[in-house]
């Protein structure tokens, strides 16, 4: 599956792996939705092109989770599938991405928890045993 929700008191918290920064950063995207809603119930309808710029790891994964709860709050989109290049250049780091899902329809796509915001709470991005993994925290 490449995510699990971890243990937290009052927000949720995810673990996202891959064996590339890129697979993680897919599977940090899923894990979001997975959040709100059954991400296994989300068909790759329509695909959408993403884009984010900046200047670290961590900050590009804060303007990615964003950029997602966007999409979510201003077109009602739901992603389950997600293809992630990233390029490192002089002034940080580029995530271009394609998302593929279909509009929230509450009777096929039952909710589960509404995402307010991203956080840089506990937030890790590491390299360990030949992949990469990230921690987040959402305010939910």
């Amino acid at each position: 599956m490449g995510f699990k929700h971890l243990e937290h008191i009052s927000e949720a918290y995810v673990e996202a792996w891959g064996s590339t920064l890129e697979e993680a950063f897919e599977n940090a995207g899923r894990a979001l939705f997975d959040i709100m809603t059954d991400v296994g119930r989300v068909e790759a309808l329509q695909e959408v092109e993403l884009q984010v710029e900046a200047e670290d790891l961590e900050a590009l994964l804060f303007d990615w989770i964003t950029t997602l709860l966007v999409e979510f709050d201003t077109k009602g989109m739901v992603y389950s599938k997600f293809r992630v290049t990233i390029e490192r250049g002089d002034g940080g780091y580029r995530l271009k991405a394609k998302a593929y899902g279909e509009p929230f329809d509450p009777e096929k796509h039952t909710p589960k928890v509404e995402v307010k915001a991203m956080t840089y709470s506990l937030m890790e991005i590491k390299q360990e045993n030949g992949g990469y993994r990230i921690r987040y925290v959402v305010d939910i």
